[in-house]
């Protein structure tokens, strides 16, 4: 009788299974490798990338998360990175190459620490405690501000936007960018959703603008109709200016001309009672988020009312915090109290596309910023980087805590971490120690991106803050040293806490795993073809 055991499968044929080093080996390649590329995108000398998808529309970036959205990754343990970028982008808004490149580096460092036999855990542990105590060192050094801190925020933002595509008008986009957030918030709260972004393709940067009010892409509903109407009341409608189709399946039978007259008179009776409630409250501008009819049209360009028809919800909604209208679901509960006011309504015609633009409201809780590029890539790239700025601006009047950016903030967190390993027993010191040398990926991206040498910038920077220089930074424009803050170079706490706790956390996490399973099915699945082409 043989004593040869027959093996049992488990896993269906077609699964692939990557176990213990090789599985810890390639989760980490997959990391660094996404890491690496979008780690030429940082800082004001970072390099832009062109990204074309299979329809051939190209997007020229160097925002982090916009190149790694548009990268389509399918690597299991990439993705999980892409989500540290996706999870800045939400929190804060900007800083997502940062939160990346960190995480690319934690587990770079801890890649050397493994093939010295540390265990995965114990290393896991050992970033857990750094990340604990790096939050701590970021909590100290922060400095206070509040929204009437005008210059602090106005350096925020342009902090965001060099080397990104508006740099050439940072000061001016600045101003507008500080204005529009100081004049939605209340209190330390901002809802950027009430700051609308809208680019428009054929003018120059320095023609873009802040509209005290909305922006909205639409047109007048009839020819007829005022182009302009001054101190304007605004009617926001939530129901469509049209005859209601029955619930149920109904014919009707006419037998006589002057029954289908009767007929067509009273739906036309049924209309102008609509537009005359309209008219009857005094409203001048009429903005309705469903259809309107023919008929009602010609009766509202009677009256000398401005109308737009399916405008978006999100739009209504911005139209109410503007003009303080309220949003009518029923036209006949509609009065006085319900309408809003805009100084100006006007439609404009921008590079061939009509826009009704609501301006001059008074006090308006929503605003536009409308961002001008001289071609379709450079308004695109203009309105990210707007929009990072918005986000910084914002995360920095929430939490009213900021800190200087260049590397400076980093250098200061590896100088306190090693102070805190040593203070530490154990394998976990060698894990507080490496995560202390991850956070000099920063400052050495930026010199490397600015072709300066990393090594005498990071010489020079450690012995600027063994001299207690807290703000000591690189200037990429000489390749020396500065003091950060004096500089101007400013940023949010908020973006340097939430990259360093996710970086940590993803790091953590692809490093406990040691067996991964693919099931054949996944690999397998059908691939769509280049350019759409049937398989």
């Amino acid at each position: 009788m043989s004593n040869n055991i027959q093996p049992i499968f488990i896993l269906p044929e077609d699964t692939r299974r990557t176990s213990g080093r090789d599985a810890q080996r390639n989760n980490i390649a997959a990391a660094k490798a996404v890491a690496q590329t979008v780690r030429t995108t940082l800082g004001p000398k970072g390099m832009d990338k062109m990204l074309v998808d299979a329809l051939g529309q190209v997007i020229v970036t160097n925002d982090g998360v916009t190149i790694l959205r548009e990268m389509q990754i399918d690597h299991p343990a990439a993705k999980m990175v892409v989500e540290v970028a996706q999870t800045q982008e939400d929190a804060v808004g900007d800083g997502t190459t940062t939160a990346v490149v960190i995480a690319g580096e934690l587990l770079k460092k801890a890649e050397d620490l493994l093939d010295q036999e540390i265990h995965p855990t114990v290393l896991a542990r050992g970033y857990r405690l750094a990340e604990v105590e790096a939050q701590k060192i970021l909590q100290h050094l922060a400095r206070n501000i509040t929204i009437d801190s005008e210059l602090i925020l106005k350096n925020i933002a342009i902090t965001a936007m060099t080397g990104k595509g508006a740099e050439s008008r940072r000061e001016s986009l600045a101003e507008l960018i500080v204005k529009a957030v100081r004049s939605i918030a209340v209190g330390t709260s901002v809802n950027l959703s009430n700051i609308k972004v809208e680019r428009v393709v054929g003018e120059s940067v320095e023609k873009s603008e802040l509209i005290e009010g909305i922006v909205i892409d639409k047109e007048r509903v009839h020819p007829s109709m005022p182009e302009k109407v001054e101190q304007a009341k605004v009617v926001l409608l939530d129901c469509p200016l049209e005859i209601k189709n029955t619930e149920i399946d109904a014919k009707i039978q006419i037998t006589d001309p002057s029954q289908l007259t009767a007929f067509l008179d009273q739906e036309e009776r049924i209309l102008r009672e609509m537009v005359n409630k309209i008219k009857s409250v005094g409203a001048t501008v009429v903005f309705c988020q469903r259809g309107i009819d023919d008929v009602a049209q010609h009766f509202l360009s009677k009256a000398g009312i401005l109308a737009a028809r399916r405008v978006k919800k999100s739009d209504m909604e911005k139209l109410s915090y503007a003009t303080s209208a309220t949003i009518v679901a029923n036209l006949k509960e509609l009065t006085e109290t319900d309408l809003g006011f805009a100084g100006v309504v006007k439609e404009v015609t921008i590079a061939s596309e009509q826009m009704i633009f609501i301006e001059k409201c008074k006090n308006p809780k929503a605003v536009t910023l409308l961002v001008r590029g001289a071609t379709e890539h450079v308004a695109e790239e203009i309105k990210r980087a707007v929009t990072d700025a918005l986000g910084d601006v914002a995360a920095a009047i929430r939490d009213g805590k900021v800190v200087a950016g260049a590397g400076s903030i980093e250098m200061e967190l590896a100088k306190g971490i090693r102070s805190y390993a040593a203070t530490l027993k154990g394998r976990e010191q060698l894990a507080v120690q490496a995560f202390a040398e991850a956070m000099e990926v920063i400052p050495r991206t930026l010199a490397e991106n600015a072709g300066l040498d990393q090594i005498d910038v990071l010489i020079q920077l450690r012995s600027a803050h063994d001299q207690q220089r807290t703000w000591a930074g690189v200037n990429v424009f000489n390749g020396g040293i500065m003091d950060a803050w004096e500089e101007g170079v400013i940023e949010p706490l908020k973006i340097k806490t939430q990259a360093l706790s996710s970086a940590a956390e993803v790091a953590e996490m692809i490093l406990r795993i040691d067996d991964v399973i693919s099931s054949g099915q996944q690999q397998n699945r059908p691939q769509m073809p280049p350019h759409g082409d049937m398989m």
